[in-house]
């Protein structure tokens, strides 16, 4: 067969708006969804890039951390996977993935918030998993607020918290344990050079997550460790419906992309692979924009 048979073109790939409406109560269950988004289930095939790795993904019960989660495992590696107690549902699909794909996997339920949890679910992974060398930090949260005055002190702090509190109290946490040629990789977004207006306490957190993690890159590479940013947008997941766009939104979501649809998270493991793979031996302190076209400058 020619090569140029198997081709496809990706505006068609996956679908395109619009969507159902389906309004979901915060934090969601992605198996919810219509369509169901594609996080690798069936479509992800691993070539052993990370075998024998140890990876702690936060929010890996859905959207990009499950896919990051299955394409991990599925290269390799044994995979700890953090969520909301509420998405018990969604995790479990994924160890099961993790499972079949011959790997251990280890689910820890829990509130990112609460620091005590953020330290202990990094202890609870390194004893599992007996060791820690790549690190995930992926977990968000997105309530959209039409206006400033809708913004409360309570959603900013939440926001802060799981996006940005949480990031600082896991790496902290995980430093100690992670041996030279490590990766950590945290998940940003377009919001951080193109920010909505309804979203102005989570394009702020993203922004903060590119600047932290550049910091921590100088940091951590004087111990040969790396550490690189994803800035994913817009992406078929879970944090879209339930409250993180209004439904009229959602309904159009990624028709403003060059492709005319969102991404789907399968279509950000590979770029997680390679920054978490020998491969990426000399990439640090990079943003690696996955926005259908949209930059990130």
């Amino acid at each position: 067969m020619n090569d140029r048979a198997l081709l496809r073109d990706p505006r068609e790939e996956y679908p395109a708006p619009p969507f159902p409406k389906q309004p979901q109560a915060m934090p969601g269950l992605a198996g919810n969804m219509d369509p169901v988004p594609d996080h690798g289930e069936e479509s992800y095939r691993g070539s052993g890039k990370l075998a024998g790795r140890k990876a702690l993904v936060t929010g890996g019960d859905s959207g990009i951390g499950r896919a990051v989660a299955i394409a991990f495992a599925r290269e390799g590696a044994d995979v700890a996977i953090s969520y909301l107690a509420e998405e018990e549902a969604d995790a479990k699909k994924v160890i099961d993935l993790i499972e079949a794909a011959g790997r251990k996997a280890l689910g820890l339920p829990g509130d990112i918030k609460d620091e005590a949890w953020c330290r202990g679910l990094v202890d609870k992974a390194v004893s599992s998993l007996g060791g820690l060398d790549l690190l995930v930090i992926n977990a968000g949260r997105q309530q959209y607020r039409e206006s400033i005055d809708e913004l409360t002190t309570d959603d900013f702090d939440k926001t802060m918290k799981t996006n940005l509190y949480a990031l600082h109290w896991i790496a902290q946490a995980a430093a100690p344990h992670l041996p030279a040629g490590a990766s950590v990789i945290t998940t940003a977004s377009i919001q951080a050079y193109k920010p909505s207006a309804i979203l102005l306490d989570y394009a702020t957190t993203k922004a903060g997550i590119v600047a932290y993690t550049k910091a921590l890159a100088k940091q951590l590479i004087k111990r040969g460790i790396r550490a690189n940013v994803v800035a994913p947008g817009p992406i078929w997941t879970v944090l879209q419906p339930s409250g993180g766009q209004p439904d009229e939104k959602v309904k159009h979501f990624g028709e403003d992309s060059d492709f005319g649809r969102p991404g789907q998270p399968v279509e950000l493991a590979p770029v997680y692979v390679l920054l978490a793979s020998p491969e990426a031996s000399f990439i640090n302190g990079e943003v690696y924009g996955v926005t259908g076209g949209k930059g990130v400058a």
